[in-house]
């Protein structure tokens, strides 16, 4: 694909800063350089070797070809500190943060949807929302065919999606009941062990009594498909999973889409794996998607109140298609259009 090595910078060193050395290194990324940045110099144990990591700075992007920032919660602010910075050092930005995913100056970008968008980067490309993603690449294929009406969706997310602090408090809580110790409530404002929390984010005045993680599935969704007036309600719920996100959508279309056609669809689509022989027990669970790269989709069926519209099952691994892996998507499409 190219003769060339470039130079990559991964900013933030946690749970999404990891993976995404992770997935470099297992997918071949051609660097010459990899320089790991976070808040503070340290020597680090990351995908599997001690690394050094490099305090994050204006002058650390110097000589950088791409940097792939983490955007996860405790690095929450990177990109507005330093992305721009970056750009103007000649460095393609890619993050996976949500301060600029709705600039109009930035692409919104999954690979396998809308990979053209790219095109009108001015170097920065920002990477959707974990939950979007899942979701888009389930509907994109079918919107292709049936052109989207409406879309209802409730989540169900995993607890790293809160970055470590909330695989820390499900596992405090976890041991806490056991032994009959107190919980922790960590990131959260209540317990997580055994319970479901209708609250992902902080509520937003732009949609009164939405959470910002509902108001990110509409915007996003809305931009990455390009359709501004998209109806898309969103209700997002922490479950008490460890990892990879669990999705009910309900899809309205313009024109019929049978559950058979769209299962064929899905089993065609690029990144997307069907599961569904709901008679066998068989659909797509969290605990299977955890590690792996696709997109799974299953319990596609016909809505009875609607003869347009249809109800699926999706899951995916929020840290790996959901954050590394897409973003990584992005760098290695970059390259194989000629971008970088």
């Amino acid at each position: 694909m190219t003769d060339r090595e470039y130079r990559v910078g991964v900013v933030g060193a946690g749970m999404v800063g990891r993976r995404l050395v992770a997935v470099l290194e297992q997918t071949g990324f051609p660097m010459s350089e990899l320089r790991i940045m976070a808040t503070s110099a340290r020597r680090q144990e990351i995908a599997g070797k001690e690394r050094e990591v490099i305090e994050t700075t204006e002058d650390a992007f110097d000589g950088l070809d791409i940097a792939l920032f983490a955007g996860t919660e405790g690095e929450s602010g990177a990109s507005r500190l330093f992305g721009w910075k970056a750009v103007e050092r000649g460095v393609l930005v890619i993050d996976n943060g949500n301060d600029f995913r709705m600039d109009e100056r930035v692409p919104l970008v999954i690979p396998e949807v809308n990979a053209d968008a790219m095109g009108e980067h001015q170097g920065f490309i920002a990477n959707p929302n974990c939950s979007t993603i899942q979701m888009v690449m389930a509907l994109a294929p079918l919107h292709r065919r049936a052109g989207l009406k409406r879309v209802v969706v409730s989540t169900y997310q995993a607890v790293s999606g809160t970055g470590r602090a909330g695989v820390r408090a499900l596992e405090q809580q976890r041991r806490a009941a056991a032994e009959g110790g107190e919980f922790e409530f960590g990131p959260y404002p209540c317990a997580i062990y055994d319970n479901c929390i209708p609250q992902v984010g902080s509520l937003k005045d732009e949609v009164p009594g939405y959470y910002s993680e509902e108001i990110k599935m509409i915007q996003e969704t809305r931009k990455i498909l390009g359709c501004p007036d998209l109806a898309v309600s969103a209700t997002c719920v922490r479950a008490p999973v460890s990892n990879s996100h669990s999705e009910a959508i309900n899809a309205e279309f313009e024109r019929p889409l049978s559950p058979e056609e769209a299962r064929d669809i899905l089993g065609k689509a690029e990144g997307v794996v069907v599961v569904d022989e709901p008679a066998e027990s068989r659909y797509p669970l969290a605990a299977d998607a955890t590690g792996v790269d696709p997109v799974f989709v299953g319990r596609i069926r016909r809505d009875p109140s609607e003869p347009n519209a249809l109800d699926m099952w999706c899951v995916a691994d929020n840290l790996r298609k959901g954050a590394a892996l897409n973003t990584v998507q992005i760098a290695w499409e970059a390259v194989r259009r000629g971008l970088v």
